[in-house]
């Protein structure tokens, strides 16, 4: 008989690895773990680009519904400003266009705004919501919404990404309302006083028109808000045969292009 050679030589077989309980709930919990980091993978991030995608795709149809509307209502040709009437509680009458949160590869920023900020009905619903105490777009006063900052379409996730005097459009069945940004302010979550139709001074006559922007800071904690604050332009009153029905260009360019 021939002896094994080298590598090939006999070895004595291994003694099996005795299965442990704390092994196994060791691997269990990493299991857990990683599940856990890709839910909120999901729920922070992809989840927020995908309900974008959507979210435009409403908007997009809601703004051509409008103009199909202008095409056959009276023109009134007065130039007023116009101011609508506060809807009921969680309906959705305006849109948020921001160009500077425009993403490559992703649709632009076309977000719906519905009346009240109850979590339930209105944030949890991917909507920003209208503060019901405080004044409607083109109303002299403070226009206030508030947003998730991240997770249920993450809509106020680049607010501090904001450039003084960047354009702040809110649209709605009369026109778009065109705010230019001004300013960032970070207060304490009690910090109501943001809310007040001149902000910061409760009890002042406004004489201004101006939109507030709420939402919690830092990422994925509620320690404290972040507010921007923009001040009105310009008015576009939405008209029939006009392009986009009359739309500026930044926000033709959303509506039309959408990436």
């Amino acid at each position: 008989m021939t002896e094994p050679e080298g590598d090939v030589a006999v070895r004595a077989p291994r003694a099996r690895r005795r299965i442990s309980v704390v092994g196994i709930l060791g691997e269990l919990l990493i299991t857990a773990g990683v599940l856990v980091l890709m839910f909120l993978g999901w729920q922070l991030w992809l989840q927020d680009i995908l309900v974008g995608n959507q979210l435009h795709q409403q908007a997009t149809q809601q703004t051509r519904e409008w103009d199909r509307k202008a095409a056959t209502a009276p023109t009134t040709g007065s130039g007023a400003i116009p101011v609508s009437t506060a809807p009921g509680n969680a309906q959705v009458f305006a849109y948020l266009l921001v160009p500077r949160w425009n993403q490559p590869g992703q649709a632009d920023y076309y977000r719906p705004i519905a009346q009240g900020i109850g979590v339930a009905d209105v944030l949890n619903k991917y909507h920003l919501g209208h503060y019901p105490t405080t004044q409607m777009p083109g109303e002299v006063g403070n226009f206030a919404i508030a947003s998730h900052r991240s997770a249920y379409g993450g809509n106020l996730h680049l607010i501090h990404q904001l450039h003084v005097g960047d354009h702040i459009f809110v649209e709605t069945q009369d026109g778009w309302y065109q705010y230019s940004f001004r300013n960032l302010e970070y207060v304490q979550p009690t910090g109501v006083g943001v809310l007040a139709p001149v902000p910061q001074t409760p009890g002042v006559q406004p004489t201004d028109r101006v939109i507030t922007l709420t939402s919690c800071n830092p990422f994925y904690s509620t320690a404290e808000r972040i507010i921007a604050y923009g001040m009105f332009d310009k008015f576009y009153p939405r008209t029939p045969g006009q392009p986009g029905g009359g739309a500026p260009a930044e926000v033709l360019k959303t509506v039309e292009g959408g990436h």
